[in-house]
């Protein structure tokens, strides 16, 4: 008992725990071991004082008036006239002190060992909850450990088993024991009877936004800035950009020369197909461009409603097979989207800037 100072230094140490919060657990597996072992009605403390290397346990009384019913319960509380035989300056409510000689025996040794394999168990799955749960949202890389029969894979991520819930996988996707796979962290959960368990996916839209910030530059530094993100996992996804400055073009950049940049993305998700999108704040102008390649005459919006005018030749692009780009327009805008065929194309009148290029580039022919 007298080496408990170095015990917790070695602990520290080795689990790579901060030495106050060990000092802590000690102090907790003391008390318990010493109501376990001594008497469990008193109420124990531990002073530990790290600098000078000592530490004692004591019992806690509280102090209450000479007339408290209380009183009865001699363990816990002492009337303040017995109290100031103790100490002139006690009050009620302070707390009367009283020093216990720690003997646990050879019982209680164990106890107190198999106490604080507990205590120190639960500081370091506390720790790692907390490293994990600031870690939600962000991409982990790990080696697959286990496929149980259900295709869950089991991820073994640097001191942690994750799991990957095959609802969580890109569809097609199968991974082997040896695999190293990225994933986002979704989930972290920590109870006394499981401790901590993690959920990773794949299908998540913030898992594209985060493979875009890691392999474009300009994403992982602000300057170009990604606001909304729509994924059908392992067929289609759209994603709006936008840049935080005139001089970056934020489809180029997210491209990359040759598609080198949003290639890589797409392998990583098994060959997803990916459209960047330049955002617009004017519902109507981002409408029509989150339904390309279609090419729209015109957008009414009238309320969470989007009435889209197109030439009838485009409406299958609106569309999409399956459905598929009308359903991540309406994913990516939060617009319930209509389609209107008409018979011929009508420029977009909305869309001002554009309108404003195609008269001035026949103005300089027309010269």
């Amino acid at each position: 008992m007298e080496k408990i100072i170095d015990i917790i230094e070695i602990i520290a140490c080795e689990k790579g725990l901060e030495i106050e919060h060990v000092a802590q657990a000690v102090a907790q597996a003391i008390v318990i071991t010493a109501k376990n072992h001594m008497n469990e009605a008193y109420d124990y403390g531990v002073d530990i004082d790290i600098k000078n290397k000592n530490f004692s346990l004591y019992q806690k009384i509280l102090v209450v008036s000479d007339d408290d019913e209380r009183i009865q319960q001699r363990e816990r509380y002492i009337p303040l006239s017995e109290a100031r035989k103790l100490s002139d300056g006690i009050e009620i409510g302070d707390e009367a002190r009283y020093d216990c000689p720690i003997d646990f025996g050879r019982s209680g040794i164990n106890l107190l060992h198999r106490e604080l394999e507990t205590q120190i168990q639960r500081l370091i799955e506390t720790q790692l909850f907390d490293k994990y749960k600031s870690q939600i949202g962000k991409i982990v890389s790990g080696t697959v450990v286990r496929i149980d029969n259900n295709e869950n894979t089991y991820i073994e991520i640097d001191e942690i088993r994750a799991v990957l819930p095959m609802r969580n996988r890109i569809k097609g996707e199968k991974f082997v024991v040896g695999n190293v796979v990225k994933s986002i962290l979704k989930y972290v959960n920590m109870d006394n009877r499981n401790g901590i368990s993690i959920e990773l996916s794949r299908t998540t839209p913030k898992f594209l936004e985060e493979l875009l910030r890691l392999e474009v530059p300009e994403i992982y530094d602000n300057e170009v800035i990604i606001h909304k993100c729509a994924r059908i996992p392992g067929e289609r996804s759209k994603i709006a950009i936008s840049s935080s400055s005139t001089k970056i073009d934020p489809i180029g950049a997210t491209v990359g020369v040759k598609g080198i940049r949003i290639n890589a993305v797409s392998k990583e998700l098994k060959n997803e197909n990916i459209d960047c999108i330049e955002y617009s704040d004017i519902g109507e102008k981002f409408v029509a461009r989150a339904l390309a390649p279609a090419l729209i005459s015109n957008v009414k919006i009238e309320n969470k409603k989007a009435i889209v005018s197109l030439p009838s030749e485009q409406k299958s692009k609106a569309i999409g097979k399956n459905g598929i780009n009308i359903r991540l327009a309406t994913m990516l805008t939060g617009y319930n989207i209509e389609l209107v065929e008409q018979n011929s194309f009508i420029p977009t009148p909305f869309i001002k800037e554009e309108k404003a290029d195609i008269d001035s580039l026949i103005s300089l022919f027309k010269k």
